[in-house]
């Protein structure tokens, strides 16, 4: 059976609306507000928002746990997609923080990435995991890393490593480590090359949600030229 995920926020429901979630319920504490913002942030949406629930603030707070800006949740069940080789997957190293998490999610979404996986004890469905996808987990496969191997490349990203260059395959494996500890000795085992990113001088590191950003961009530019 698959699981029942909690979407906070008009975004977070309209994103798994626009890749194919099934959203009940859809509930709202203002429905006309809600309505508004479909008709000004997801005109393609606005008969999915009229159909939502309307209920009381204290009635949201027990079923979503909280309040939000918004006044938008909704609850859906958790998809199983299929990775796509014809796009890089992206590989997160034993992620700590849930925010930069999602984030990272958000942008591989953006960037047709293959799919996000990760190593680690962080479940990559967990609630702060989603809230920072902004509900994009719906848009491509998120998963825990069975294991280190894979068909393609294995290109992992790294101060240390060699300039990045050239176009990178299609069916790669984009590896990054966490920011504070950064990549484990086994995916640097595993890797077919390290690489790093163009970085200032005294500039110690970029954020995660940047680095994988400008990893899926470069992809993206060279395949296109």
């Amino acid at each position: 059976m698959l699981a029942t995920v909690l979407l906070e926020g008009f975004h977070a429901v309209k994103h798994a609306l626009r890749f194919g979630a099934d959203v009940h319920p859809l509930i709202t504490t203002d429905l006309s507000a809600a309505i508004s913002l479909a008709e000004t942030h997801a005109p393609d949406l606005i008969e999915k928002f009229k159909a939502a629930t309307e209920v009381d603030k204290a009635g949201f707070v027990v079923r979503v746990g909280r309040t939000h800006p918004t006044g938008v949740a909704g609850f859906a069940e958790r998809p199983d997609l299929p990775f796509d080789r014809g796009a890089p997957i992206v590989l997160l190293d034993n992620p700590r923080n849930l925010g930069n998490f999602g984030a990272t999610i958000r942008v591989a979404a953006g960037l047709g990435a293959g799919g996000v996986i990760s190593t680690g004890d962080v479940d990559p469905w967990h609630p702060n995991v989603l809230r920072g996808s902004a509900g994009l987990h719906f848009a491509l496969p998120v998963a825990k890393a069975e294991n280190l191997d894979f068909d393609g490349e294995l290109i992992a990203f790294d101060a240390d490593g060699d300039l990045l260059t050239g176009p990178i395959p299609d069916n790669a494996v984009l590896a990054f480590g966490s920011e504070r500890h950064g990549l484990s000795q086994e995916v640097r085992d595993k890797a077919t090359r390290i690489v790093r990113l163009p970085m200032r001088e005294k500039v110690s590191s970029y954020n995660l949600t940047t680095s994988v950003a400008m990893g899926l961009y470069h992809w993206v530019i060279h395949r296109a030229s």
